[in-house]
């Protein structure tokens, strides 16, 4: 728990309807046993989620698509298992039990089908199938969804290049949308789901399908959607009438008063919302979880974002505390909760995805801090409690980032600092100014992109707004790579890119960096070409009738999220891995080949297709060349090109809705299998070896600490790449120790934040406990650290994962 830091405390007496006790060291109790029933439990792909989806599809044949989806829906809302644990303040799940993977065969089934006899043994997030689920999914769910899936139709439809440079590569990660539906929603709490509840919003429905005819052409897409709308509104308001049942006849036999009084309240809630607007604060935290609950049994994919928590929270906090129905502890113990059920959320992948996603999250992202509407503080008693949640928890969900901006109060920001040097790689810190910038490059009007959030790992985000954050993922470094070895991988052999000319025979420098600037957009049209044939593909197979409640625009233009039916439509983002390895390279090569003509470009090429064997001087010597992260322009205006780069030629491609694409530089654990598949690099990196890791320096070549780091990493254009842009740092427990270390390290965020960089976020723990944790996990089973844009359980890593984190730089002092 952070010292000194929470304010949950207030001196208000609780009311009888509360049923709960305000002892802080009682709701401390609840979280420790709710996180081991956690830690216990066994990421579980359930089947419940697709066999619903599975009958509903046969009954339904013939019908819009939409229209099916909402049924759909619906019926796995009318069938799933309804379970509430003992201690639970919030209720719900969307599968058989927690952390419940679910799959979604409309989208892909035939990876589990090859992976069924393997997935529980796999060395990347390995997955426990009960012998009744792996027979439903076998005789029920495969012959129905057999050619009927989006990955069977994408997988046709790629033209013959973007399958070989884009499929099962590590050059192009395309199959997070022919694997994955889309998430990547923030939920409207605000202005939608809290002041309507879902029967106001299922009567706005009939009303505007009222005013529609089935003789006029323009209305029959309408009408489909509107059907859909109040289908999907009629299943989660069932859900909530479910478990508001369950908690009444638990109450019934309950023996324990106060859990009969909790039973009692939680069936109270639960016949309220989500049909109809909360009242208070615990009726709020409820409406809340059943709506994200429901994204995931509607989708079952990462990054559904909880928004802007304390902004949307406070108001029902003030007046209960207003009218003493609450104290400050019930509602900290009651966010507490809510924190363990978005931690159970986990988004089921294949091996692949495993690879560039590894942990299990369900990247759901939670903000608070930043600015109101008009421009003033936004920092409130819920936005400290949330620090203090995640303090008390300490599960790797949900994700919290904090957004600081130059009049964030010093004593918020501290209390984030003391989160950080716990050790759980919590919070993400964002500066406010450069997320505003973002938004507003992306089409934002100022006033809404005040009001911004984040999503997924760093990707700054708006309730109001429809995109795909994450289209999938390039290996930039592939293309430096093919610059120098004529468009062949220097691993197999294969021609992947352009067969360009001789690198012996580059005249310049600049012609060397034109090229590799070519190899670059020859990947770049690929993943446009990927997109748009998903992104149409989405439309026909998979609209979203459910997450069309949530965002604005929908209901009043009578249209569906993937017809651009969002107050703001943005185009897709794709991300760029090893941009730092190509400025690292490119600043080695104008060095030593080039200006100082140390090393004769055949040298360098006959250094690289021996790994360095043999070569230990001229390795030594390309290490030993400017590196990004320290400091230095030689280098770093490199990486400034590369990133800018990106930038334009992802912009020179439009979506299916003419929204331009854009930059993400954030990396997930995708430098890992994209590092897999390329050879040595002339900046001394060794063949197979992973890759640079989102926005961040290569580990272990940031080696002036971190200030200078930053200095490098403020150098970027970050307002260009709305996808986001991503700094990790290591920081050893001594460097900010006692009240001084914690000054410096928040005067380092600040000043990091004034230079303009976007996003920082901190491991504070040193090498030696982290390898203990690899020779002792059962020691070490809660064990958080920030893997790349969000968090994860360390030993339930792969050990390739594990060693990347170890490898980082580690910094001793501030």
């Amino acid at each position: 728990m952070l010292e000194n830091a929470s304010i949950a405390n207030r001196p208000v007496q609780p009311a009888q309807s509360t049923a709960a006790s305000s002892n802080q060291e009682t709701g401390n109790d609840r979280t420790r046993r709710l996180k081991n029933a956690y830690l216990q439990s066994r990421p579980t792909i359930c089947m419940e989620r697709a066999a619903a989806f599975t009958r509903s599809f046969k009954k339904t044949e013939g019908q819009a698509r939409c229209l099916r989806l909402a049924k759909a829906f619906r019926h796995a809302c009318e069938t799933i298992t309804i379970n509430i644990f003992d201690d639970e303040l919030v209720v719900g799940t969307h599968g058989s039990g927690r952390r419940m993977g679910a799959l979604v065969p409309e989208i892909s089934w035939k990876w589990l089908n090859e992976e069924l006899d393997t997935i529980e043994t796999r060395p990347r997030d390995p997955y426990y199938i009960s012998p009744e689920h792996r027979k439903l999914f076998l005789e029920e769910i495969v012959p129905y969804w057999k050619t009927r899936s989006l990955e069977e139709k994408a997988l046709a439809q790629f033209p013959a290049e973007t399958l070989k440079t884009g499929v099962n590569t590590d050059i192009l990660d395309t199959e997070m949308k022919w694997r994955s539906h889309v998430g990547e929603i923030t939920p409207d709490f605000q202005d939608i789901v809290f002041p309507k509840g879902f029967r106001k919003i299922r009567d706005e429905a009939r009303e505007k399908l009222e005013e529609l005819k089935y003789t006029e052409i323009e209305d029959l897409d309408k009408i489909e959607y509107y059907q859909s709308s109040i289908e999907a509104c009629e299943g989660i308001m069932t859900l909530g009438r479910r478990y508001a049942e369950k908690a009444e006849a638990m109450a019934k036999v309950q023996t324990d008063p106060q859990r009969r009084q909790e039973l009692a309240a939680i069936g109270a809630n639960c016949r309220r919302v989500p049909a109809e607007s909360p009242r208070n604060f615990w009726e709020a935290a409820q409406m809340c979880w059943f709506v994200m609950m429901s994204c995931f049994l509607s989708e079952n994919c990462p990054a559904f974002n909880v928004g802007r928590f304390d902004m949307f929270m406070n108001p029902f906090f003030q007046d209960d505390l207003e009218t003493k129905t609450i104290t400050g502890e019930f509602a900290q113990e009651i966010i507490n909760c809510l924190w363990i059920k978005i931690a159970e959320l986990i988004w089921l992948l294949p091996k692949s995805g495993s690879r560039y996603y590894a942990g299990y999250s369900g990247f759901t992202n939670l903000s608070v801090g930043g600015r109101n509407f008009d421009g003033s503080d936004a920092v409130n008693e819920i936005s400290y409690m949330a620090v203090e949640a995640t303090s008390r928890v300490g599960l790797p969900q949900p994700s919290l980032s904090v957004i600081i901006h130059p009049d964030t109060p010093e004593d918020f920001l501290l209390a984030c600092c003391r989160l950080a040097r716990q050790g759980i790689g919590f919070p993400a810190f964002h500066n406010d100014r450069v997320g505003v910038q973002m938004m507003m490059y992306a089409g934002l009007r100022p006033d809404d992109a005040r009001e911004w959030t984040l999503l997924g790992c760093v990707v700054p985000h708006h309730r109001k707004v429809y995109e795909w954050t994450d289209a999938g993922g390039y290996n930039m470094a592939a293309a430096l790579e093919w610059t120098l070895n004529r468009g062949r991988s220097r691993i197999t052999g294969e021609q992947m890119g352009l067969p360009t000319k001789d690198p012996r025979e580059f005249s310049s420098f600049n012609e060397l960096k034109e090229t590799f600037f070519t190899q670059v957009r020859h990947i770049l049209n690929h993943c446009a070409i990927s997109t748009i044939i998903e992104q149409r593909l989405h439309r026909q197979m998979v609209p979203r009738p459910f997450l069309s409640l949530l965002v604005e625009g929908c209901m009043e233009s009578g249209s569906d999220l993937v017809n651009g039916g969002a107050r703001y439509n943005i185009g897709p983002g794709w991300i760029v891995v090893g941009a730092a390895d190509c400025a690292n390279g490119l600043a080695a090569i104008r060095k030593n080949v080039f200006e100082e003509k140390n090393i004769t470009m055949d040298q360098l090429l006959k250094a690289l297709d021996d790994d360095f064997v043999g070569h230990e001087e001229i390795h030594e010597m390309l290490k030993n060349s400017p590196k990004f992260g320290n400091d230095d322009d030689y280098v770093d205006r490199l990486q400034v090109e590369m990133t800018d780069f990106n930038d334009r030629g992802l912009s020179e491609y439009t979506d299916i809705l003419g929204n331009p694409f854009h930059s993400a530089i954030m990396g997930l654990t995708y430098n890992i299998p994209t590092g897999s598949v390329v050879g040595a690099l002339p900046c001394g990196r060794k063949a197979t070896t992973p890759l640079a890791e989102g926005c961040s320096p290569h580990p272990g070549t940031d080696t002036s600490g971190p200030t200078a780091s930053m200095r490098s990493e403020a150098k970027v254009n970050h307002e260009l790449h709305p996808g986001g842009t991503l700094l990790n740092l290591k920081l050893l427990p001594s460097a900010i120790e006692g009240q001084r270390g914690l000054a410096g390290m928040a005067n380092l965020i600040r000043s990091y934040f004034e230079l303009g960089g976007y996003h920082c976020q901190f491991n504070v723990i040193s090498q030696e406990t982290l390898r203990d944790a690899q020779a002792n996990p059962d020691d070490y089973r809660d064990l958080v650290i920030r893997v790349a844009g969000y968090c994860a359980i360390f030993t339930e890593l792969s050990p390739e994962v594990q060693n990347e984190v170890i490898r980082r730089t580690s910094h001793e002092s501030l």
